[in-house]
Parts: structure tokens; C-alpha cells; sequence
């Protein structure tokens, strides 16, 4: 069984992780399970660079040979907004603005600017560092609109003002394993999974 050590603090995000991941035969730790104390700064201008910076951080920290390291990074792009609140989604009006506020100032923004184009999309980038150093970044989507109101009372975040293309519900409004099967981080952890699996050998197995 493989140890994969996830980097975030992020308990809603670790749980939605955890789910996504099980049965595919790994061990899947917090930084805290795993004893590991690491400080990364998000200064990238990509989800790319973001996750690959906290997936280098605690992979040094870790000292872990055969742990597998995953971080990602996410966030929400309006495209009426030009592409705002994008890498600074956890950010947005300040870190310890409740995502109530938050949700609430997105919805207002886009009403105010007519409110006719509400296409936008969660971006999630997964960085994977392997125990002999090699590097996977992978990146998926989950294309939507924003709502005219805040809907459903699972999923965390801008979950209830995203309604993902094909729903007429919000992607708070889903199950976890219906919002799982087709969010941006769901796609992204199975996709780098595929790769880390076929890196070891295991490719038959997993297709």
C-alpha cells in the first residue's frame, strides 16, 4: 500500500480528498498524521506553481523516502470578472472573510456588471512529488455558471454559487460522490493518480 501525504491544513479540502481517493490502495495522510511542520509561501501566479510549491515544501520536510507527496490548488474563475478571484480565490477579501461574505460580494459584482454572463469554472492543479524527486503537475476543470443565489448545504467554499454545466442545482446542492465524480478535483486526483500508478508499473491494473 502506497503512504501519500497531503499537504494542506485544509480539513474540508482533506476530507473531499480522502473520499475521492478511497480504494485505490494508498495510505492517505494529513502533514499533521504524518508529524511534518512546513511553511510554503503561495506567491505563484499559476494554480500550477502554487501546488508545486507546498508539494515541494513538505516533501523536503518529510524526509519520508517512500512517501508520495500530493498537493493541490484551487479556486473559482468568473470570466465576466476577468477571471477573478483565480489563484487568490482563499484569499479573496481577506482569508478570514467568511465565504457567506464572499459568495455574496461575487453574486453582487455580477448583477451589478447585467449579470448576462455568468460562465465560470473551478480550476484545480494537482502537484505530486515522488520519493526519488520526479514531479507530476496535472490540471482539470469543472465548467458552470454563477447563480443568482446561494443554494445547498453541502460542499464548502463557492460550492453554493457554482452550478456546474448540465445541473440546475449548485455544486453544494449535490452528494459528495455525485459532486466527486465530476468536480475539478476529483478529475485532477484521479488523473494524477493514473500517472503516478503507471510511473510504477502498475498501469494494467488501474487502465
Amino acid at each position: 500500500m502506497k503512504k501519500i501525504i497531503i499537504a494542506t491544513q485544509n480539513q474540508d479540502k482533506l476530507r473531499e480528498i480522502r473520499a475521492i481517493m478511497e480504494g485505490d490502495g494508498v495510505s492517505v495522510l494529513s502533514v499533521k498524521e504524518a508529524g511534518i511542520q512546513a511553511d510554503a509561501e503561495e506567491n505563484g501566479a499559476t494554480f500550477e506553481e502554487n501546488a508545486l510549491i507546498k508539494a515541494r515544501a513538505v516533501a523536503a520536510a518529510s524526509g519520508a523516502e517512500s512517501a508520495i507527496v500530493l498537493a493541490d490548488d484551487s479556486g473559482l474563475e468568473i470570466d465576466a470578472l476577468g477571471g477573478e478571484p483565480g489563484v487568490y480565490s482563499a484569499r479573496y477579501m481577506g482569508e478570514d472573510t467568511s465565504y457567506e461574505i464572499k459568495n455574496r460580494n461575487l453574486i453582487g459584482r455580477l448583477d451589478a456588471a447585467g449579470g448576462k454572463d455568468r460562465s465560470a469554472r473551478f480550476v484545480c492543479a494537482v502537484a505530486a512529488v515522488m520519493p526519488d524527486g520526479q514531479e507530476i503537475v496535472v490540471r482539470e476543470t469543472m465548467e458552470g455558471r454563477i447563480g443568482s443565489e446561494a443554494q445547498g448545504e453541502n460542499g464548502f467554499g463557492y460550492d453554493p454559487i457554482f452550478y456546474p454545466d448540465g445541473y440546475d442545482c449548485s455544486s453544494a446542492a449535490l452528494t459528495e460522490a455525485e459532486k466527486n465524480a465530476i468536480s475539478h478535483r476529483g478529475k485532477a486526483l484521479r488523473a494524477v493518480m493514473k500517472k503516478i500508478l503507471y510511473k510504477n508499473g502498475e498501469k494494467s491494473k488501474k487502465g
